[in-house]
Formats: structure tokens, C-alpha cells, sequence
């Protein structure tokens, strides 16, 4: 029973990282094929996301429902984690796909975590281990190979793709370290979803959600609803059911098999040319996330995966 257990809980995960991968190559399609909007997906996604988050979290545990609403520094908190992570992440993150591809867009995103451990030895006034030291140096070299394929000349990628690759992994890490404190006072869920509901509600002065834009036709509709519905909602319960079942470390490797998914998709299916170099710094940068995920012991990295961008949210 116990592994049947855990072997539900490595499909979980994995199954979670690839829809994440996925749902990045569809927003590429939907961007480079259909001319849909990026602020449009994002004001719809985060609108019906959070709403549907919402209503999950309210099924779950009712009296906790509006209680982040009473206490004004958490709220104001969240306020801030709703505009400044939510949907700065959702925004960059897209952005990054629009201007390279799904496949180097979600591998810069990853560089986030390196962001954070860098941030914490700062603030912790501690030099980085020589496991974190190797971790950010693969980080650093995997970019460089991903951005230039190791000519200091020129970028494989347009410069609006790296710019918006790199603020997409600060994003990331602020949307990753900010929302601790509120994680640790209530559910997962109402934090997000409440976050997202707020984030879609200020944003949709950016760009009304009635504004459709993009071409429609069946792959638009499917491929919409797989990002909004699949991208955000399931995968936040099939990871947080993972997380249960096999614990946040564990989970949180198996789920660094977003960016691996995303680029073998944008490969096969989108036929975005991926030469050796992207793939060595691809893996670079993955073994730099099983470094510094393997390297907590205070499950702290659970907070990366249940906040995952993909979710993205």
C-alpha cells in the first residue's frame, strides 16, 4: 500500500513538471501562430485561476476563508506578492516565451533559485557552500551557453528574449521568498488564490479581459483552457498531493523536469532548433536545481515547487 502510495506521488510530480512544460510551448503557439495577446492570457488566466482556487480552497476549509482579509499587514503583503510576484512572473515569464521560445524561457526562468540562494547567503551574512558555489557557477555558465552558445560575440536568442528570461527569474525568486510568512499562517491555496484574483482584478486595468484578441479556432480554445484550467488548477493539486505523499524535496526534483519537458517539446513539436550548446546549458542549469533542491533539509524548496510559475502561479 505504502509504495502504491509513493509511486502515485512520482507520477504526481512528474506529471505536474511536464503539464508546466506544455502549458509554456502552448502559450508559444498561441503568441507566434494565433497573435493572441500576452496581457489578454494573463488577465484571463489569473482572473479565472484565482477564481477557481478560490472556490477550491472555500471547499476545503470555509472558516479560513476571509481571514487573511482581517489582519491589514497580511493583506498588505499579500497585495504586494499579488502584483509584484503573481503577475510580474505570469507577465515576464510570457513575455520571455513571445520574444525566444517556450523551451529557453523556462530555462531561464530557473535561474531563479540560484537568485534566492545568493539573496539568503547575503542576508544570512554566509558565503554559499561549495555545493551552492558549484550550483551558482553552473547556473551562471549554463546562461552563457543557453544566450551566446559560447561566443562572447553574439546571442543565440533576441535581446528583448534574454531580458525578459532574466527578469522572469527574478520575478520568480521574489514571487518564491516573499510569500513565506503567509505560507506558514494559511492554506496554500487561499494565498494563491487570492493573490491571483487580486493580481487579475488590478491587472485588467492594463488590459480589459473582455478585449479578446488572437486568432480563434479549435487549437486556440484547447490550448487556452489546457493553460487556465490544467496549467494552474490541476497542477496545483496533483503537486500539493505530492508533496503529501512523497514530501517537498522529493517532489520538488522531480518536478525540475519542467524545463527538460518544455524544451523536448518546443523541439519536436514546435520545431525550435536546439543545438549541443542550449542542451549543455539546459543541463547546467538543471543540475544546478537538483543541487540546491537536494541540498535542503528544511523543506524549504516546497515553497518553489507550490508556487511554480506554471501554476504560474
Amino acid at each position: 500500500m505504502k509504495n502504491n502510495k509513493q509511486l502515485l506521488g512520482y507520477i504526481y510530480a512528474i506529471s505536474a513538471a511536464i503539464i508546466w512544460g506544455v502549458s509554456g510551448n502552448f502559450g508559444q503557439f498561441l503568441f507566434q501562430e494565433r497573435a493572441m495577446s500576452i496581457e489578454w492570457l494573463v488577465v484571463i488566466r489569473l482572473l479565472i485561476s484565482g477564481v477557481l482556487l478560490l472556490a477550491f480552497s472555500a471547499a476545503q476549509k470555509k472558516n479560513d476563508f476571509w481571514l487573511i482579509w482581517k489582519n491589514k499587514k497580511d493583506l498588505f503583503h499579500l497585495i504586494l506578492f499579488a502584483f509584484l510576484g503573481i503577475v510580474a512572473v505570469q507577465y515576464t515569464y510570457f513575455a520571455a516565451i513571445k520574444h525566444s521560445n517556450a523551451a529557453t524561457a523556462t530555462v531561464l526562468q530557473y535561474v531563479g533559485p540560484v537568485l534566492i540562494a545568493v539573496y539568503l547567503a547575503i542576508v544570512n551574512k554566509k558565503l554559499p557552500n561549495p555545493k551552492q558555489s558549484l550550483a551558482i557557477f553552473l547556473a551562471i555558465a549554463g546562461t552563457f551557453l543557453l544566450v551566446t552558445h559560447g561566443s562572447v560575440k553574439t546571442l543565440s536568442i533576441s535581446t528583448a528574449g534574454l531580458v525578459w528570461g532574466l527578469l522572469s527569474a527574478c520575478a520568480l525568486a521574489y514571487y518564491t521568498v516573499k510569500p513565506v510568512r503567509l505560507l506558514n499562517k494559511y492554506p496554500s491555496a487561499l494565498v494563491i488564490g487570492w493573490g491571483m484574483t487580486i493580481g487579475g482584478i488590478g491587472f485588467s486595468f492594463v488590459h480589459a479581459p473582455w478585449k479578446v484578441s488572437g486568432v480563434w479556432d479549435s487549437y486556440t480554445w484547447a490550448f487556452t483552457v489546457f493553460i487556465i484550467v490544467l496549467g494552474s488548477l490541476i497542477s496545483f493539486y496533483i503537486y500539493l498531493s505530492a508533496v503529501k505523499m512523497i514530501g517537498a524535496q522529493t517532489t520538488s526534483l522531480l518536478a525540475s523536469a519542467e524545463p527538460l519537458s518544455a524544451t523536448v517539446m518546443a523541439v519536436f513539436w514546435l520545431n525550435v532548433p536546439f543545438v549541443f550548446m542550449d542542451w549543455l546549458g539546459t543541463i547546467c542549469i538543471v543540475i544546478t536545481i537538483l543541487l540546491l533542491a537536494r541540498g535542503d533539509r528544511k523543506g524549504v524548496w516546497k515553497i518553489p515547487g507550490v508556487l511554480r510559475p506554471g501554476i504560474k502561479s
